[in-house]
């Protein structure tokens, strides 16, 4: 528990809510229900999307170091600027950070299934029939290609508070650039700029040249931290007080 004292308030209430989430997903699996798909977030033309998911999907995580990552880099960069800004400016940038990734993801995603509905409409597939069967969470066993790929991008939910992690570290990266972060794996320090910019632009790469097979949200990173270092700068011009 002294742990968790010395962490700030909010980022503590960040914490124990996301390792809440991540508990009780295993413990609902056991029961057959599936809270990744009901919480995780859904592209908005999905026929599995609900609007809570928008809020609902930065609190659940798919396995033991995605949450442990995510909540590592939320102690370390978020515990810091929260006791630099108050409560209330942070919490600002990490709700505004998720949104912003969630924001990014969708719009590459949302094009997509509206291209691949078009080309199942062409070939007179019966998306009623299909949609239908996905709200239940089956997959309807085709041999067809571009019905495949529907199928993966309505089923496939975006999870885990990285996009608004990835903001806080941006704005973390703009404010102490020069601050030097000592690296696990090579033990060596590294200048804040250089790993979390150097992670930033690795992510829009990834974002860009996509790998057959993974299941990393890049863009939603992207989105995150373009978002959080948006709302630095702007706080920045308007308060040198808090901001270096």
């Amino acid at each position: 528990m002294l742990g968790l004292n010395n962490i700030p308030q909010v980022t503590k209430n960040l914490l124990l809510l996301n390792i809440l989430m991540f508990v009780l997903t295993f413990v609902f699996q056991q029961q057959g229900i599936n809270l990744t798909s009901m919480l995780g977030a859904h592209y908005v033309n999905s026929p599995l999307f609900k609007p809570y998911q928008i809020i609902t999907h930065f609190f659940m995580h798919g396995d033991i170091w995605h949450i442990v990552f995510n909540m590592f880099a939320l102690v370390m960069f978020g515990g810091f600027l929260e006791r630099l800004w108050g409560p209330k400016r942070y919490f600002i940038l990490y709700i505004s950070a998720a949104l912003g990734a969630f924001a990014l993801y969708n719009a590459m995603g949302v094009y997509e299934i509206m291209q691949l509905k078009k080309q199942l409409g062409a070939m007179g597939v019966d998306l009623h029939q299909i949609n239908a069967l996905l709200e239940q969470g089956q997959y309807y066993d085709h041999v067809n290609s571009v019905l495949d790929a529907y199928n993966e991008k309505c089923l496939t939910p975006m999870i885990g508070a990285s996009g608004a992690v990835f903001g806080i570290t941006a704005a973390f990266a703009i404010l102490f650039p020069n601050t030097e972060l000592q690296l696990l794996f090579p033990p060596i320090p590294i200048k804040a700029k250089f790993l979390i910019g150097g992670y930033f632009i690795y992510e829009v790469y990834r974002s860009i040249y996509q790998v057959q097979g993974d299941n990393i949200a890049h863009l939603a990173h992207v989105g995150g931290a373009i978002v959080g270092a948006i709302l630095v700068l702007v706080w920045r011009k308007k308060d040198k007080t808090n901001f270096y």
